[in-house]
């Protein structure tokens, strides 16, 4: 045994600050992106954001205007200072914003008066929740304070479909009171509105809808309290047995019925919708698609000249402070280079994913081809797992409508004809058949996989029971309607 220095050349993967920079942009979303830029923008002084075209080309224009003037006048006379005619309209529309800012304050002008304006959080109206409207209705209808510190115990315990699950001796020991309280307390908060809340599950709170719209109906009530159930399964020949009435009686009720509220909480809720905001365009230009990248409200970044002089005057700089500045500079230029391969990477998968779906793009759901991410991944010359990242929570704007990029990863069928067909088009055929079918007369699996045939879509009953299940859809015997 003996000791040796050696060479040896080998190559090795290595996750460098950058790659795990440009990793972690991928998967963002535009809203997340340009959280993360603004907060990169706080912590890293190299970086500022760019001015708009029109402003850049202002300056570009004034900066070759002084370098002719300077180069014009190489004596050094003094120059004689020339108003355009936008620096004339920019000195119109300046104003003396304070005086603006007083007048609007205060009233007549004067600093008598003075009225604060709200500020803008103050200003926006959120939607009123179950809780409020329940305790408003409360505070003006039970005066007695013990009665109402009761009634607010219950309110707080109703959950957000309007449901009151907790039980009576609780919320008798959390407000100081007994049970006989409680119970009427709560038979006053079942009186609120919306119909039905207050309820301990769904059949009482449809009995309380069906009281207050048709309080004459003993039909309806006994079919409420006994016979949700056979209304489950469509039995109403049972029903109207055991009721004593005819089908077509029964069939009233069942229509009255569907329209209460099973969940009358759910009208209060403050949620807001979320809209979808397309991270990708498809615009059809003559004969093809082109893809536009949505970089509304994203910061397009510079590096700040100050600093990058600072980094290269080595004189007078600090060891610490030029290794500081130098760390920042490498980081800003790793943040612009990854959003700038981020947009490439986004703008690649698009159009491939135009080239391989174009059926879809032009004429819709029926010629949706099956798609994995090692096609788009070989088409555009990365690896599936950056393929994966790009259309995470990401979605396009077509012809056909918004869809999310997964939307078009999907495995396809093997059909009897010996084609692939996408599995989201299946789904979309049987969908399409279960609807137009009649509703006395429903179609089975086995028939569903008759009429596919005719289509040239040749598959298992299996695989259509499979995707009848996926799409939510009962089987036949719990679709079909007699009556």
């Amino acid at each position: 045994m003996d000791m040796r220095l050696s060479m040896k050349l080998s190559q090795r993967l290595i996750m460098t600050p950058m790659l795990q920079q440009a990793i972690k942009l991928l998967p963002m979303t535009r809203l997340e992106l340009v959280s993360a830029i603004r907060q990169e923008m706080e912590e890293n002084p190299f970086l500022e954001e760019q001015a708009p075209e029109e402003d850049t080309q202002e300056v570009e224009a004034q900066a070759e205007a002084e370098a002719r003037g300077e180069a014009e006048d190489p004596q050094g006379f003094e120059e004689e200072t020339t108003v355009t005619p936008q620096a004339e309209q920019t000195k119109k529309e300046e104003m003396d914003w304070d005086s603006y800012f007083q007048e609007e304050a205060y009233e007549g002008g004067t600093g008598e008066g003075f009225q604060e304006k709200p500020s803008l959080e103050n200003t926006l109206r959120s939607g009123e929740s179950l809780y409020d409207h329940l305790l408003w209705q409360l505070n003006v209808t039970v005066l007695d304070p013990k009665m109402n510190d009761i009634g607010q115990v219950i309110i707080a315990d109703i959950d957000e479909d309007g449901y009151f699950k907790a039980p009576l001796e609780e919320v008798a020991e959390q407000a100081g009171a007994n049970v006989e309280d409680v119970k009427k307390v709560l038979e006053l908060v079942k009186g609120f509105d919306p119909t039905g809340v207050g309820a301990a599950d769904m059949k009482e709170s449809l009995l309380l809808q069906a009281q207050a719209l048709e309080p004459d109906d003993p039909i309806l009530r006994e079919m409420i309290m006994g016979h949700l159930e056979d209304l489950s399964e469509r039995n109403y020949a049972r029903i109207a047995k055991s009721l004593g009435v005819d089908v077509e009686r029964v069939m009233e009720v069942v229509e009255f019925i569907r329209c209460l509220d099973p969940a009358p909480g759910r009208t209060f809720s403050p949620e807001n919708a979320h809209y979808v905001v397309p991270d990708l365009y498809l615009v059809k230009m003559d004969d093809d698609y082109q893809v536009l990248l949505n970089d509304d409200g994203v910061p397009r970044l510079k590096l700040n000249p100050y600093y990058r002089n600072i980094l290269k005057g080595k004189e007078g700089v600090q060891d610490s402070t030029k290794e500081f500045v130098e760390n920042k500079f490498r980081a800003a230029e790793w943040l612009i280079k990854s959003i700038e391969q981020r947009r490439q990477t986004m703008l690649k998968v698009g159009r491939s994913l135009v080239k391989f779906q174009r059926g879809f793009l032009d004429n819709g759901m029926s010629h949706l081809k099956p798609l994995v991410l090692k096609d788009v991944a070989e088409d555009i010359g990365m690896h599936e797992s950056t393929i994966s990242r790009v259309t995470r929570n990401k979605y396009i704007h077509t012809p056909q409508g918004i869809f999310e990029l997964k939307f078009f990863f999907h495995s396809g069928v093997n059909s009897y004809l010996g084609n692939m067909v996408s599995s989201v088009r299946v789904k979309e055929m049987i969908r399409k058949v279960i609807t137009e079918e009649d509703p006395k007369k429903p179609l089975t699996d086995d028939h569903i996989v008759k009429l596919l045939e005719t289509q040239d879509v040749r598959i298992a009953r299996r695989t259509v029971t499979k995707y009848r299940k996926e799409l939510k859809v009962p089987p036949a015997s719990k679709r079909k309607r007699i009556y």
